[in-house]
C-alpha cells in the first residue's frame, strides 16, 4: 500500500546517462588496460586471438548484463526483503535498457544497497578476476560493466538526500523512482 502523500520523483536523463557512460567506460578501458600492461607487459596476440577474443567479449557482457539485473534482483529480496513473486525482469528496447525492478516498496537504505550489489558482483569482482588470470577480455568486460552501473550511481546519490527509513518505488518500464517520506521535512 503506498502511503497517501505525494512522492518525490526522481527521473534520471538517460541522454546523459549514455554519454556519462562513453566517458566512464572510455576511461576504465585506457586505464585497465594501461595496468594490465604494466603489469603483465604482454600484448602479443594474434588475428584468430583477437577474432576469438571479440567473441568471449560479447558474449560475456551479454551473460554479466543479466547477471547485473538479477543482482538487483537478489539485492530486492536480501536487503527489501521482498517476495520472489514481486519481481520483474525484461528488456525495453525502445530506451535500449535491461531492467529488473519490484513492485514492492522497499526503505531507502534497502534499494541504496540493491543498487550498488551489481557494481560489485558484475564489475569490480569480474575486473580483479580478469587481472588475477592476465585475461584482457575478462577486464574489458567489468571496465563496460563497472561503467554500466552509472545510472545505479546516480539513483544512489539522489537516494543519499532522503532518510533511511523512506520508502522508495521503484518504476516498473522507466529509470524512475518514487520516494515517500514520513516526515514533513525534506
Amino acid at each position: 500500500m503506498l502511503p497517501e502523500k505525494e512522492p518525490i520523483v526522481i527521473e534520471l536523463n538517460i541522454k546523459k546517462l549514455m554519454m556519462d557512460n562513453v566517458v566512464v567506460t572510455s576511461g576504465l578501458v585506457i586505464l585497465f588496460v594501461a595496468i594490465q600492461y604494466i603489469c603483465f607487459k604482454d600484448f602479443n596476440f594474434s588475428f584468430w586471438e583477437m577474432i576469438i577474443g571479440s567473441i568471449l567479449f560479447v558474449v560475456l557482457y551479454i551473460v554479466f548484463i543479466v547477471l547485473h539485473e538479477a543482482s538487483h534482483l537478489i539485492g530486492f529480496m536480501l536487503f527489501g526483503a521482498v517476495p520472489f513473486k514481486s519481481l520483474k525482469y525484461g528488456l525495453n528496447l525502445e530506451l535500449g535498457i535491461a531492467y529488473a525492478t519490484t513492485d514492492q516498496l522497499l526503505p531507502n537504505h534497502a534499494m541504496k544497497k540493491a543498487l550498488l550489489l551489481p557494481f560489485w558482483t558484475t564489475g569490480v569482482l569480474p575486473t580483479i578476476v580478469g587481472f588475477y588470470l592476465n585475461s584482457t577480455v575478462i577486464v574489458l568486460v567489468g571496465a563496460f560493466l563497472i561503467a554500466g552501473a552509472v545510472g545505479d550511481f546516480a539513483m544512489y546519490k539522489e537516494l543519499r538526500k532522503y532518510p533511511k527509513n523512506a520508502l522508495i518505488k521503484d518504476d516498473p518500464q522507466l529509470p524512475k523512482l518514487y520516494v515517500y517520506t514520513t516526515s514533513e521535512k525534506e
